[in-house]
């Protein structure tokens, strides 16, 4: 078992930046890719980002490339999702998620084996 625990949601304006984090905890010992998610008010979940085990390959979905930037620190277990030049579209709940069968790197949600309960991101016009 992996437990997962985001933190860093938050209101910000649009053009602001918010910095998420996922610590993940239990079953750790395995390389694993991790990925983050989110699913806007009355839609269903989306692909965000992902990254490697080793950091070495990391995949956007085309809405944030540019401006969202996945990175991993494995000594701390943890994960981050820097988000800068947000716009109210980005508003959603933000999930991580761990990827135990795999050190590379996958976007379907159904390829994740441990979620987070989610972070609220909100950004206001």
């Amino acid at each position: 078992q992996v437990q997962l625990v985001e933190s860093g949601g938050g209101l910000v304006q649009a053009g602001g930046s918010l910095r998420l984090s996922c610590v993940a905890s239990g079953r750790t010992s395995s390389r694993y890719a991790m990925g983050w998610f989110r699913q806007p008010p009355g839609k269903e979940r989306q692909f965000v980002a992902v990254i490697s085990w080793t950091s070495d390959a990391t995949y956007y979905t085309d809405s944030v490339k540019g401006r969202f930037t996945i990175s991993r620190d494995n000594a701390k277990n943890t994960v981050y999702l820097q988000m800068n030049s947000l716009k109210p579209e980005d508003t959603a709940v933000y999930y991580c998620a761990a990827d135990l069968r795999t050190a590379g790197w996958r976007i379907r949600a159904d390829d994740y084996d441990y979620w987070g309960q989610g972070t609220q991101v909100t950004v206001s016009s």
